[in-house]
């Protein structure tokens, strides 16, 4: 008799959406094919709309969870592979502010690796750990004056990735730039050329809505 316990099918959700591509071709997809793709996932996965408060404390009537787009494993390879082109060829390492840069410096990291790239993941913590080391940052101790560049999922008033830069520099590192995978455009950018930060990202929340309303108007043709 097996002592295995019985495998439980789930129910009560429904699948999770999945592009219709097999990830050996999703790896090597020219990259304004991939960014479309990623467009569709973030516009049917990660953008709501509705009354929401955010985590600067202003309200909105959207919210997008990168979350779900960078722990879905279709968009954390998309999404690593198109940051992983934007990043400077001298930096050594990729960090962010946990939790929502975690999948994305782990990502970029293992896509880096196959590109014949050496990006080591850091992740920053929003306090010090309580025991052991009592460290801020998370991974391999790089070199003095290495140039680390910083990841975001969705940046609004850029606060969040500046706490990550401000712990990277008191760590001795140099940071070169922010990437982030959407830009609600509510004085990020803004933030980051103040203090001579490079900046981009993927998308812009006026692309996201533009093709969200777009998907709207084709489901109800």
């Amino acid at each position: 008799m097996s002592d295995r316990l019985p495998i439980k099918t789930p129910t009560s959700s429904p699948v999770p959406f999945q592009l219709d591509i097999p990830g050996a071709i999703l790896v090597t997809l020219p990259g304004e094919q991939l960014r479309s793709h990623l467009l569709n996932l973030i516009c049917r996965e990660a953008y709501q709309e509705g009354d929401f408060m955010l985590s600067s404390g202003q309200p909105s009537p959207y919210y997008i969870n990168g979350k779900l787009v960078t722990l879905h494993p279709q968009g954390a390879v998309m999404v690593a592979r198109l940051l992983l082109d934007q990043v400077h060829p001298e930096t050594l390492g990729v960090a962010g502010l946990t939790l929502g840069a975690d999948p994305m410096v782990t990502a970029v990291s293992l896509v880096g690796l196959y590109a014949n790239r050496s990006l080591f993941p850091l992740i920053i913590r929003k306090e010090a750990k309580g025991h052991g080391t009592k460290a801020y940052i998370e991974g391999l101790n790089l070199p003095p004056g290495s140039l680390i560049a910083v990841l975001e999922d969705v940046v609004t008033t850029g606060q969040s990735a500046l706490k990550a830069v401000d712990r990277l520099q008191a760590a001795g590192y140099q940071v070169s730039q922010v990437l982030a995978l959407v830009d609600r455009q509510q004085g990020g950018g803004e933030l980051y050329a103040e203090h001579k930060l490079g900046f981009s990202s993927l998308f812009t929340i006026a692309e996201i809505q533009a093709y969200r309303h777009q998907l709207e108007l084709s489901t109800t043709a």
